[in-house]
């Protein structure tokens, strides 16, 4: 796993670099490794401005929705293309195994992890004759639904209290090929909900619907969430913000999660060439 503690040394240089930074512009820029290096866990980056703290405390705006979707709305886009080479190195290592669902979490809340999932989600559904899920695991502070400017009626919360059916809370984004199992209602339990019976059925019921079901998790530290998600999900995709994430939780984000599955890490934040396309996760 040499390959994750290269991504966290990066995250702490890349924070330490930070303080010395000036407020100017960072630009995004996502260098996936060689093919020869994506066994087991491969690194990409994908850097941005920090957010201050009044903003990592409210609702995001439309600026922040727009960049949460940007695969959807710039296709053609260095970013979605680096996207994509994160959907390309997941697809080469399902050669080796079972990938067909991958819950994407971070250490702590504001590290970029729901824009890593619901970009992945969008060029996923690129992919000639593949169908797509994009489910909103986070019961407690749900955001799938905003960056997507979704309205749901319906959400994974009802699906598991067993009120409806999966089919009348799925649904499909608007010019893309992808469907969104998002958050509606809030319940008290939704660390029991994510741990149930339900949930594993819940889950064997959608792997037989689509190739390939991304999860998005709340922060792994603190909560047992996550943990009860990663217990029926293939592989997993831990994000690292470089302004903020630390070493130490990171790498005990990976004990707890079970590093045999960690099949990649995002670097988030990083200051790169102000010459690229940029936008904070």
């Amino acid at each position: 796993m040499a390959k994750i503690y290269d991504a966290l040394r990066k995250a702490e240089a890349e924070r330490q670099r930070k303080v010395g930074t000036s407020s100017g512009a960072e630009r995004l820029d996502w260098e996936p490794e060689s093919a020869e290096a994506a066994k087991p866990a491969p690194t990409v980056k994908l850097p941005g401005g920090p957010r201050s703290e009044s903003r990592k405390q409210s609702n995001d705006g439309g600026g922040d929705i727009n960049k949460r979707r940007i695969a959807l709305l710039q296709p053609d886009s260095y970013v979605a293309e680096q996207f994509r080479a994160l959907r390309g190195r997941i697809d080469a290592l399902e050669d080796e195994g079972n990938l067909r669902s991958v819950m994407v979490t971070s250490a702590m809340p504001g590290e970029g992890k729901t824009t890593a999932a619901v970009n992945l989600g969008i060029v996923t559904g690129l992919s000639l004759d593949r169908r797509v899920l994009l489910v909103d695991c986070d019961m407690r502070r749900p955001s799938v639904h905003q960056s997507l400017g979704l309205q749901p009626t319906n959400g994974l919360a009802e699906v598991l209290d067993g009120k409806i059916d999966p089919d009348l809370a799925i649904t499909r984004v608007a010019g893309a090929n992808l469907d969104v199992l998002p958050v509606r209602g809030r319940p008290a339990n939704p660390s029991e909900l994510l741990g149930s019976s339900r949930m594993v059925n819940l889950m064997t019921e959608l792997r037989s619907r689509y190739d390939r079901i991304i999860l998005d998790t709340p922060a792994a530290l603190g909560l047992p969430d996550a943990k009860s998600v990663s217990e029926f999900c293939d592989g997993i995709v831990v994000v690292v913000r470089a302004d903020r994430t630390r070493q130490e939780d990171t790498e005990t984000v990976v004990e707890i999660l079970g590093r045999q599955r960690v099949v990649g890490i995002v670097l988030n934040g990083a200051v790169v060439d102000q010459g690229r396309y940029g936008y904070s996760g």
